[in-house]
C-alpha cells in the first residue's frame, strides 16, 4: 500500500512538471509555416527576341547609275542577356529585302540590276532610359535607346559584290506584360552603311522572352 501511495503521489508532482517541459519545448522550438514560393514580377536574363517590319534605304548603294529611295521589309532575331534593369547586351542577325527597279545597277557596271536583299550578323546594346511603374508600383513601361553594328552581306553579288559596315541607333518603349517572361515593343531605327554612305531607317515591332 505504501508503494502504491508513493507511486500516486509521484504522478501528480511529475505530471506537472512534464507538462510545463513540453510547453517550454514548443516554445523554443515554434512550428513553422512552410515559407511561401515567390516569383519575379519581371524575369530578366537571357533573352531571344524577334523583330519585324517595313524597312527603307533613302540612297541604294551604287557607285553608277542611280541610287533610289527604296522601300522593303527587314526581320531579326537576337539572343542576349540583361544587365540588371537598365542595360541589355546581345547578339543579332538582320536580313531585309529591298525592291529597286530595273534602272538600279548597284556597283554591277550594268551588269544586273533590280531588287536585293541583306544579311547583316551583329552586336547591340540597349539602354532603358526611362521606366513608368503601373498600379503595383512595378516598372513595367521603358522608354529606351539602342545602338549595334554588323557586317552587311549583299545579295545577289553580281549586283553588290562588296560587304559593308552597318551601324544603327534608334529610340523604342518596351511593355513587360503580366506573363513574367514576355514583353513586347516598338522601335524606330536610324541606319548607315559606312562604305556606300547609304541611309535608311525601319520601323519595327518587338517580342522577347527572357528566360
Amino acid at each position: 500500500m505504501k508503494a502504491l501511495a508513493s507511486l500516486a503521489l509521484f504522478s501528480v508532482l511529475a505530471v506537472p512538471t512534464l507538462a510545463r517541459a513540453q510547453t517550454s519545448s514548443k516554445t523554443a522550438n515554434p512550428v513553422k509555416d512552410r515559407p511561401a514560393e515567390t516569383f519575379d514580377e519581371i524575369e530578366r536574363g537571357l533573352y531571344f527576341s524577334v523583330q519585324g517590319g517595313p524597312s527603307f534605304l533613302v540612297n541604294a548603294p551604287a557607285d553608277t547609275g542611280p541610287r533610289p529611295f527604296s522601300t522593303g521589309q527587314g526581320a531579326q532575331i537576337e539572343v542576349g542577356i540583361d544587365i540588371g534593369e537598365r542595360l541589355s547586351l546581345g547578339l543579332f542577325v538582320l536580313g531585309t529585302q529591298n525592291r529597286a527597279g530595273s534602272d538600279y545597277v548597284g556597283n554591277s557596271g550594268g551588269a544586273a540590276s533590280g531588287d536585293f536583299s541583306t544579311l547583316v550578323p551583329g552586336v547591340t546594346l540597349r539602354a532603358h532610359l526611362v521606366g513608368f511603374p503601373d498600379s503595383q508600383d512595378v516598372n513595367r513601361t521603358f522608354i529606351y535607346a539602342r545602338v549595334g553594328a554588323g557586317y552587311a552581306l549583299f545579295s545577289p553579288k553580281l549586283l553588290l559584290p562588296d560587304s559593308d559596315i552597318l551601324v544603327f541607333a534608334g529610340p523604342g518603349v518596351e511593355y513587360y506584360t503580366r506573363l513574367r517572361h514576355f514583353s513586347v515593343g516598338f522601335e524606330v531605327t536610324g541606319s548607315y552603311l559606312v562604305s556606300s554612305g547609304t541611309v535608311g531607317f525601319a520601323l519595327m515591332p518587338s517580342l522577347k522572352y527572357a528566360f
